[in-house]
């Protein structure tokens, strides 16, 4: 029996740049878990998903690329890893998420 096949995300009329932002700790999981899960999303499915491309160093700021990314997406996907609450920048990030959430709904 054929399972039936949704549309991908990105094919839905809406006003966001991503469906799918993606916030994780790079040291821990960008070469494993985010990497492969990006570029299944990405790459295999078509949906529009947002990750940087940069090593965030300790004690960055959010950069504006960034905060844009966050508001202009229609889902988050927070990758929690050991270390990721050692990161302030993560943890910023993630505030920032929850706060865009609220706001968008």
């Amino acid at each position: 029996m054929e399972q039936p096949t949704l549309p991908s995300l990105s094919s839905l009329t809406c006003d966001w740049t991503y469906d799918v932002f993606l916030s994780f700790r790079g040291i821990d999981t960008r070469n494993n878990f985010t990497g492969n899960l990006y570029n299944y999303l990405q790459h295999q499915r078509g949906i529009q998903t947002f990750i940087d491309d940069e090593e965030i160093q300790k004690g960055e700021q959010i950069t504006p690329t960034l905060l844009q990314a966050i508001k202009e997406s229609r889902i988050f996907i927070a990758i929690f890893s050991p270390n990721y609450a050692s990161s302030t920048f993560c943890l910023t990030e993630l505030v920032t998420i929850l706060e865009c959430s609220k706001l968008q709904g």
